[in-house]
């Protein structure tokens, strides 16, 4: 260890572990060290510039005099640094002076945190970035790009637009914010629940993008749930009296729970009617009835409790067949007062299907089809249903087109398994690869 507290790179020569090591703490961390920044320059695109010459100042230094022993101050300290670098550079610019003499004064030593009434630096950056200059449709982007940690891809899908068009409106309401002087804090009171409803929908699609991944070979991305469900919690904790917000953590936690029983040993993907509920978290499915009864006493209703409601009745069935579906088609159809989707359409037309028959369920599907052409769990709903219906030609092409709009790599693997079931097996042999489209990820999943 170096007089700074440094761990010395043995050996010597190219990258080793501590370049590992920066780039793990970069990929675990960014989201909160992003925030921190973006709280301290007001300026998202300075912020993420500053960050990443932290990070390539990181993979210099650490390999050759030793990591430090607080690697992520380390890159919060050193970004502050190169932002104020940046910033002298362009000091001509208007406005740059006050902002250049604070950050000076964070990179002081002994420059503590400042106050904050939300007890999180990425919480609070949520509610920064949902300012009301912005649409709500660029508040949800922009945060969930730069804080929910989402790449533009990612968004594009969520918002069923090309990742073009997508990078092109980040970049307008990053623009807006900075060429606007639009300060980045917390607002108050009443301002503060103005920016809720954005917010509640950032956290919701953070958790969607976990809970069921628009692409990779993985089903479920573990961090991204786990970082929603912590703003879920905090969320309660400050603004303990908004059923919204009760609802919302309610549902996230009901929904988590059955992660566990989500995939196979051998990591294919398993439905809910098929899920081992012993493996499903009775401990969250608790907490999160807990918060939804709380949610409901309060009696606003809204379209994160009428989910979470949803959930409930999913967590509540043991055996399988237990399961209340005219309930939870009834719940769907409350969900449509609030929030009209032709998503929420295809969830209640399942829900009717497991209740009426396949038929009953098809009759609901097909109108919806111009509207959810690109979105492949329509595809792969509608192929199940054609399958229990005996219809095994249309649910074969029904297949091809659900693995043709571009689920992940385990719905990938799956969607094979039962197109393979419904037809000859030498049709069966998985086709080129499918280019990801813009598939909208958001609304609850039928498959559990």
């Amino acid at each position: 260890m170096d007089g700074g507290g440094r761990t010395a790179e043995p050996g010597g020569g190219g990258p080793g572990p501590h370049a590992v090591l920066a780039a793990r703490v970069y990929a675990t961390e960014r989201r909160r060290l992003l925030a921190t920044l973006v709280r301290d320059v007001r300026d998202v695109d300075l912020a993420e510039d500053a960050l990443q010459d932290a990070v390539a100042a990181a993979l210099h230094d650490w390999p050759a005099r030793g990591a430090p022993a607080n690697p992520a101050a380390w890159l919060t300290t050193t970004a502050r640094r190169k932002a104020v670098d940046r910033l002298r550079r362009e000091r001509t610019l208007a406005g740059k002076t006050a902002l250049l003499r604070r950050l000076q004064e964070r990179t002081a030593p002994g420059a503590g945190p400042e106050a904050s009434a939300i007890p999180d630096d990425r919480l609070e950056l949520l509610f920064a970035c949902c300012h009301p200059a912005l649409s709500v449709e660029a508040q949800v982007a922009l945060t969930l790009r730069t804080l929910g940690g989402l790449t533009s891809a990612e968004v594009a899908r969520a918002f069923l637009v090309p990742e073009a068009t997508m990078a092109q409106r980040l970049v307008r309401a990053k623009r807006k914010l900075r060429d606007g002087g639009i300060p980045f804090r917390v607002p108050e009171g009443d301002l503060l629940r103005e920016r809720l409803v954005a917010v509640l929908a950032v956290v919701y699609l953070i958790f969607n993008e976990g809970y069921a991944a628009s692409g990779g070979d993985t089903l479920v991305r573990t961090e991204l749930c786990a970082e929603a469900i912590r703003l879920g919690r905090l969320l309660c904790a400050l603004l303990p009296g908004e059923p919204e917000v009760l609802g919302l953590a309610a549902l996230m936690l009901l929904h988590d729970a059955r992660r566990g029983a989500r995939l196979s040993p051998a990591g294919d993907l398993v439905l809910l009617a098929d899920q081992d509920r012993a493996r499903w978290d009775r401990r969250q499915i608790r907490e999160g009835s807990a918060l939804l009864d709380r949610a409901l006493r309060l009696r606003r209703p809204g379209p994160y409790q009428i989910q979470a409601a949803i959930g409930a009745v999913h967590g509540s069935a043991d055996p399988a067949e237990d399961t209340d579906w005219q309930e939870i088609a009834d719940l769907y159809g409350a969900l449509l007062q609030h929030q009209p989707s032709p998503v929420v359409e295809l969830n209640r037309a399942v829900a009717v299907a497991m209740g009426q028959g396949p038929d009953a369920g098809l009759a609901l599907l097909d109108p919806l089809g111009a509207g959810l052409d690109r979105y492949h769990p329509y595809h792969a709903a509608r192929a199940d249903l054609l399958r229990r219906a005996g219809r095994l030609e249309e649910a074969a092409g029904a297949y091809r087109r659900a693995l043709a709009a571009g689920p992940n790599g385990a719905e990938r693997a799956f969607l094979h398994r039962r197109l393979a079931e419904v037809t000859r097996p030498q049709e069966a042999s998985p086709p080129a690869q499918a280019g990801q489209d813009g598939v909208m990820r958001v609304g609850r999943r039928h498959e559990g």
